[in-house]
């Protein structure tokens, strides 16, 4: 499987940017999918998970009411809509894929927020 984000830039706080993840090569054994960020000094977490099957999500509690996790399974294709953007929300941001015990990762786009 592979993943290419694109969607990053420079923006200002309030704004609003949308992440695209295009996915690749053994599409059919993703069973989750999503997104995690690293800022600068600090660990890669998760942003928002999705289950490809159920379609469940899970949200980081520092992104909810903000940012929504969607998918075009024609274009095998996820995206994250993020609004309200934050100063704090500046980080490189990374789509995942799970297929079993197997994960992942794209080669990450980065996200900056002026304020």
């Amino acid at each position: 499987v592979q993943l290419v984000e694109s969607g990053g830039g420079l923006v200002q706080a309030g704004d609003s940017l949308r992440l695209s993840c295009a996915a690749s090569g053994s599409t059919f054994s993703i069973e989750a999918m999503g997104w995690y960020r690293q800022a600068p000094g600090k660990q890669r977490g998760l942003v928002v998970g999705m289950g490809s099957v159920d379609g469940d999500t899970n949200y980081a509690d520092s992104v909810k009411g903000r940012f929504t996790i969607s998918r075009d399974n024609a274009k095998n294709s996820m995206y994250l809509q993020m609004n309200s953007l934050k100063p704090e929300d500046t980080a490189v941001y990374y789509c995942t894929a799970w297929a079993g015990v197997q994960g992942y990762w794209g080669q990450g786009t980065q996200v900056t927020v002026s304020s």
